[in-house]
């Protein structure tokens, strides 16, 4: 296999103590050509700093009790790092002229959002021009050394594929599933369900076909990108903020471009850990609630907008969940996402 340029995009918002966890794994890797990109959202927590002392060998990223996890981990891998730091219109230009760095730290300049703040690392890798893949990658995530090589492999073996995903297990519980490379959808109602989640993860029974076959997007905590694909269909949509934008591209992409999902590219991923949203929606945050609700009329109307009808079915019922389950701040909230949604005519962009 040639051994393409990859970069590995990490997106990081108030989250230092996990994404220099994912590092510490990431710079394990064993694909032999990638640099690292951190993109930061404006972080109030000093993230850039503390991301810098890890880098320089003066603070050190947490371990997992969990063996499995922590053998990508620790022993930490040895210090410095060397590094570079951009704005984001430097960044965006490409950088200073300066020769590859392993790591490259950029301030966004605001709380961009997931696909904002992904962009910005997009268009960096698009300004130095030398690249094949880019691997998306949650903060929240450790990642098993042959992750990359494996998501490549399958990347290069599937010519259709313009994104592939790993397989993703439940930081906190390693022997359960929480997705094989995505999710499907039903457009009826605007909803997602993980592939395979909440299984006991037994590699040898993966369905790498049956996967492919049925996925309708890959997960943003691991999905790998073509730069044909990102060349043919453009960034991230920014209408969003939060969720579906992985979903949108797909879509997008669909008339060109087929999903790839490698089984034996492990991710364990903590889920949520910067925004509250989770597997169970009754720990899901209100910010997490406010853009999955949001965002199911707004995919919706841009793409099946004669499923629209139904989907605020769905939104009613889950409407009634709430105040089930006595969320009576939701309430309000999600009535008011659908009054305002109604009340616009066309589409977001």
């Amino acid at each position: 296999m040639v051994n393409k340029k990859v970069y590995i995009v990490i997106l990081n918002w108030n989250g230092w103590k996990d994404t220099i966890e994912c590092l510490e794994s990431v710079f394990r890797s064993d694909y032999p050509n990638y640099t690292v990109v951190v993109c930061d959202n404006a972080s109030g927590d000093h993230s850039l700093d503390h991301i810098k002392r890890w880098a320089d060998g003066k603070e050190f990223a947490h371990v997992s009790s969990h063996s499995r996890i922590a053998r990508n981990t620790y022993p930490y891998k040895p210090k410095p790092i060397p590094y570079v730091e951009y704005d984001r219109c430097t960044a965006e230009a490409g950088g200073n002229g300066e020769m590859d760095s392993p790591l490259v730290l950029i301030r966004t300049g605001g709380n961009l959002g997931f696909a904002g703040g992904n962009n910005v690392g997009i268009r960096y890798a698009l300004a130095r021009g030398d690249f094949a893949y880019i691997w998306f990658l949650n903060n929240d995530t450790v990642v098993e050394g042959d992750a990359l090589t494996n998501l490549v492999g399958q990347m290069t073996a599937k010519k259709t594929a313009g994104i592939g995903g790993s397989t993703i297990l439940y930081y906190h519980c390693p022997d359960k599933i929480q997705a094989l490379g995505g999710a499907t959808y039903n457009k009826s109602f605007g909803t997602s369900k993980h592939i395979g989640t909440f299984l006991e993860y037994k590699n040898e029974n993966l369905n790498q076909q049956q996967v492919e076959e049925t996925m309708d997007y890959v997960m943003g905590a691991s999905m790998i990108v073509s730069r044909a694909f990102i060349d043919t269909v453009g960034l991230m949509s920014e209408a969003y903020f939060l969720y579906y934008e992985e979903i949108d591209w797909a879509t997008r992409g669909k008339e060109w471009f087929t999903l790839a999902f490698s089984p034996q590219s492990i991710v364990y991923h903590k889920e949520g850990a910067s925004i509250g949203s989770a597997s169970d929606p009754k720990e899901q945050s209100s910010i997490a609630d406010y853009y999955i609700i949001r965002n199911r009329i707004v995919f919706t109307r841009k793409y099946y907008p004669r499923k629209l009808v139904t989907v605020y079915i769905g939104i009613v019922l889950a409407l009634l969940n709430r105040i089930r389950r006595r969320q009576w701040n939701r309430i309000p909230m999600i009535i008011k996402i659908m009054m305002d949604c109604l009340r616009k005519s066309q589409a977001i962009p």
